[in-house]
């Protein structure tokens, strides 16, 4: 099958003297999304020959602790729906969701 059209997606980051980030920000011209801020990013990508995930992770310095529980909660309930869809296995689905509901309460997130 050959490619009919590519999308590009960009990342900038800003670092201190030390490396250590201090600004994100991402655009995305398909989705309309041009250098939007962000405090925080999690990227994977599946390396097939090597059968492994590939991933980075950056938080700005000023990323408050509290937003970073929420991001992670909200990040483990989104990759649950994506396992659903991907793999339409119903068991391992509500078995993470599961976790995610414990997740929450244990940094009670819920009110």
């Amino acid at each position: 099958m050959a490619v009919k059209h590519t999308s590009e997606i960009k990342l900038k980051v800003g670092l201190d003297e030390n490396r250590v980030p201090e600004e994100l920000s991402w655009s995305a011209q398909d989705g309309g999304i041009n250098d939007e801020t962000a405090k925080a990013m999690l990227l994977s990508v599946w390396d097939s020959a090597n059968k492994e995930s590939l991933k980075i992770d950056l938080w700005t310095k000023d990323m408050p602790l509290d937003e970073m529980k929420i991001f992670f909660h909200q990040t483990l309930v989104s990759l649950s729906d994506t396992f659903m869809r991907a793999t339409q296995d119903e068991k391992m689905t509500a078995t993470m969701k599961d976790f995610c509901e414990y997740f929450a309460e244990k940094l009670e997130l819920k009110k």
